[in-house]
């Protein structure tokens, strides 16, 4: 594996670097994969590699440094590499490091080898612990406000061209404190939110025929309204059936589109697609062949809070090394309520209060009031604090004109922690509407028509 000259151009200092970096003089190699380190063969890395990789690893380093570590374990990750240390005396096997991907943080970074039979590193070695990173031991809780993502509709980062220099302007890092909630996520949550599709309107201004086509073109609508880079729109690299990457039209488009994708960002396309199931790495997509993917698919679902299919999936294909080529290399499954109607759930339960709720509409327009709801994807800030509720319910008089507004919360746990995070944001709703609280009991025993209409201050006879 060839080490190029651009590894050993000096580090630049850069954010956490300068004087206080620390400098280590050990030697690192670059190793077969699968031995011991021992041997012919191995490959030393030049100097400035190896300081800016330590400096990178203990979380100290630079942006260079982290382009510098960054494309080191890529390339040994390529060449089928391992990284070996010395700092335990000579003669000894070396403890080792394997290049891996963080598919969370959307990076790389390096794993130790710490089974029974393999050496140690020495306690004053910084590869004594787990690497520094953002997100690794970070969690998320009800808590922690759920934002809309900043800049542009991308995720993926392009591949540093100057490896341990600092680059020429700033690039999106998303690497961020909302340790638990993937910006494919918020990515999508964004254009559920800017199509509409995650409200119901009153029956009135309901459309005649509601199709799984007539949401995916919603979605596309929405899709023509943002940027992936700096003038592309989102549009013309996004598709709503997986057809277009079995027939490889999502590369072609890629390799179409890089010829003029703006520097500082990393040609990328967007699919969003409609699936039953999905399975570690595989989305099983209606209609079509499974996708397979080069991460695991993140999703609400998970084991603590199974969530039943359909789900909407978000997505990304770019450049994946190890491919040679493009590939779809991460996706987000985000359970909805039905394939006619893409509003996104957390739970079973939650769809279950969104099923009583899409029904009460009639009852309500029978006696002349119109019935919105909304499913918020973003966290609202009131004078205490930020709160994203599960349901907002709009209530207009047909006669009067006048408008009410309730919040109703599907309770579906009563889990010391789940209940403790409510009382910390139910009054922080309460600064919005008033707070209706739907419990399992309730929906079993065919109480949400009335707790509604009380919540409305409506008469319960009507």
């Amino acid at each position: 594996m060839e080490i190029t000259r651009s590894f050993l151009v000096n580090p630049s200092p850069g954010r956490g670097g300068g004087r206080n970096q620390p400098v280590i003089q050990t030697v690192m190699w670059l190793i077969a994969r699968h031995s011991n380190g021992c041997g012919a063969g191995r490959i030393p890395l030049p100097a400035p590699v190896r300081d800016a990789l330590v400096r990178w690893y203990v979380g100290a380093g630079s942006r260079g440094d982290e382009e510098a570590g960054i494309m080191l374990v890529q390339q040994a990750r390529i060449g089928e590499k391992w990284i070996a240390c010395d700092c335990l005396p000579p003669g000894e096997a070396p403890p080792i490091l394997t290049p891996a991907f963080l598919s969370e943080a959307e990076t790389y970074y390096l794993r130790r080898l710490t089974s029974t039979n393999r050496p140690e590193h020495q306690p004053d070695c910084p590869f004594f612990r787990d690497q520094a990173t953002n997100r690794i031991t970070e969690v998320r809780t009800q808590e922690s406000p759920a934002e809309p993502p900043t800049g542009y509709f991308e995720v993926l980062r392009p591949a540093p061209e100057k490896l341990a220099q600092r680059p020429e302007e700033d690039t999106t890092d998303d690497r961020t404190r909302q340790a638990s909630i993937p910006r494919l996520a918020r990515l999508l949550w964004r254009l559920l939110n800017l199509s509409g599709l995650n409200r119901c309107p009153p029956l009135f201004e309901e459309r005649p025929e509601r199709s799984i086509g007539e949401e995916f073109k919603l979605l596309a609508t929405a899709a023509g309204k943002v940027e992936i880079a700096p003038g592309i729109e989102l549009g013309r690299a996004f598709w709503t059936h997986a057809h277009a990457l079995q027939s490889k039209r999502v590369y072609a488009r890629l390799r179409e589109l890089a010829r003029s994708w703006p520097r500082g960002h990393a040609p990328q396309a967007f699919l969003a697609l409609f699936a039953q199931e999905f399975r570690g790495s595989t989305i099983h997509v209606a209609g079509s062949d499974p996708v397979v993917l080069a991460n695991r698919v993140k999703s609400p679902s998970i084991r603590g809070n199974p969530v039943k299919g359909p789900y909407l999936a978000i997505v990304v294909a770019g450049e994946y090394p190890e491919a040679h080529g493009y590939a779809p290399l991460r996706g987000y499954a985000q359970p909805i309520y039905s394939g006619n109607r893409f509003i996104p759930v957390d739970s079973e339960f939650e769809r279950s209060v969104l099923r009583e709720l899409i029904k009460l509409r009639a009852s309500f327009d029978r006696i002349g009031i119109d019935l919105a709801l909304e499913k918020p994807v973003f966290d609202t800030l009131t004078p205490i604090g930020s709160c994203r509720p599960d349901f907002i319910l709009e209530a207009r008089s047909r006669d009067s004109g006048e408008v009410r507004t309730i919040i109703v919360e599907a309770m579906g746990s009563t889990d010391e922690v789940y209940m403790a995070a409510k009382a910390v944001t139910h009054p922080r709703m309460e600064q919005i509407a008033p707070v209706i609280r739907v419990w399992p009991g309730d929906v079993d025993q065919r109480k949400v028509p009335d707790l509604i209409r009380k919540g409305f201050a409506i008469d319960t006879s009507l």
